[in-house]
Formats: structure tokens, C-alpha cells, sequence
């Protein structure tokens, strides 16, 4: 069962006190449940950083280990419609690539929304576009490479997203602080802020829901699994 994230922020609650190790660039994290009359399950977290490639790439490296036998993406995404609170944690229905059209479904839910995946962070005006273009509730970075492969395989996927930012949150490019090998450069970003202190109040704002948002994910994502378990 394997968890995939952009950022290791996004799962930070869910694997304290998981196994770790970082391998080819990779953020692994495991943890093994026993179940009565049952086989050991392992679960895997993995982070390689933000975009459909990097995604790809820590499938990959788990694989090097067995074969995968359950999907979900987890982590942080946008808004886009005032529907979807910040701080808060959606479901999602399924996925849809921006770069494609392709849209794929998720597993097994009541679902509440779909996400748009974009190849870049989403400004004000581009969460406009993609709300009006795909009428999806949430933007992220990597669920429709993880959709895609677990269609390849043909194993369930789950879509858990917690908001990071909200609709008409108005806030830093954070692109330009993200290296070509999808990880965000923490310390240009500090040094950037720190000189445009009008920025702090929304920077604050987005911190505190991220952080609501992965305690939130961590909770929806250990759900799943105690389903797919019992």
C-alpha cells in the first residue's frame, strides 16, 4: 500500500515513527500493521518532490522493492471555488490531467470533488481557468501520475487532498522557488520573504492550514487504510 506526496511537510504526521530512508533522491517511509490469521501488510510513504515526473519516479523506487498493491495520493492542493476551506481535507472524486484531458476516477467513496492536476503552482488567474475549463474543486501538482499508473496496474487508487490555500488567497510565484528536480529551494524562498514583510500575514495564513491540512490528510489516509485491512 503506497502513499505518495510532493513534500515531505505533507506527511509528516502520518509517518512519525515510521522506518526512514532517503534513496536516488527519494523520501521512504514504512510501516508494517499485523493482522490476525492475516499476512504483515506494509505501508510505504514516499516523497520526491512536486510534478507528475517526480511522482512517477518515487512509484518507481518503490517498486524496486515489490509490487505495489494499493495507490493514494496524498498531500496539499488549491482551491479553486470558495466551496473548499483551507485547512480542510477533501476526498477526491477522481482526477483530471491538464496537460492530456484525461480524467480518471477514484476508488470506492461518496465523493465530494475532483482534482485538476497542473504541471505548475496555480496563480489567482490560473485557478480561475482551470475552475472554468475542467470544473474540477482543487489544483495539485502530481495526483494525475499517480491516477495513471494505478490504471496501468490496474489496483485501487485514492485521492486525499488537504488545503493548502484558499481561492482568493493571494500569495508569492512560488515556481520560481522550485528546482527542475521538483524540490521547493526552502532557503531562496526565506531570504525572498523575509525582505516583503506585506506577505507575511498571508504566508502565516497558509502555514497554519497547511499544517491543519496534513494532520487532516494524515487522519483520512490511515482510515483508508484500516478499511482495505479489515
Amino acid at each position: 500500500m503506497a502513499i505518495i506526496a510532493a513534500m515531505t511537510g505533507e506527511l509528516k504526521p502520518l509517518v512519525r515513527g515510521w522506518q526512514h530512508e532517503r534513496r536516488n533522491g527519494v523520501d521512504l517511509w514504512r510501516s508494517v500493521l499485523s493482522i490476525d490469521d492475516e499476512e504483515d501488510r506494509e505501508w510505504v510513504a514516499a516523497c520526491a518532490g512536486a510534478g507528475v515526473d517526480r511522482a512517477t519516479r518515487a512509484i518507481a523506487e518503490i517498486e524496486c522493492d515489490g509490487a505495489i498493491d494499493m495507490l493514494i495520493s496524498a498531500g496539499w492542493a488549491g482551491a479553486l471555488s470558495d466551496q473548499f476551506a483551507p485547512g480542510k481535507v477533501y476526498r477526491a472524486s477522481g482526477v483530471i490531467d491538464a496537460r492530456t484531458g484525461e480524467s480518471y476516477a477514484a476508488t470506492g467513496w461518496l465523493q465530494e470533488c475532483w482534482v485538476v492536476t497542473s504541471p505548475k503552482v496555480a496563480d489567482a488567474r490560473e485557478k480561475a481557468r482551470l475552475a472554468s475549463s475542467y470544473g474540477a474543486g482543487l489544483v495539485d501538482m502530481e495526483a494525475a501520475g499517480v491516477a495513471r499508473l494505478a490504471a496501468m496496474r490496474c489496483i485501487p487508487f485514492y485521492c486525499i487532498k488537504g488545503i493548502s490555500d484558499g481561492f482568493r488567497d493571494r500569495l508569492p510565484d512560488f515556481n520560481r522557488f522550485i528546482s527542475e528536480k521538483g524540490q521547493f529551494q526552502r532557503v531562496r524562498f526565506i531570504l525572498y520573504a523575509l525582505i516583503r514583510p506585506w506577505q507575511w500575514p498571508s504566508l502565516m495564513r497558509m502555514g497554519e492550514n497547511s499544517s491543519k491540512a496534513a494532520q487532516g490528510i494524515k487522519e483520512s489516509v490511515l482510515e483508508i487504510l484500516r478499511n482495505e485491512v479489515l
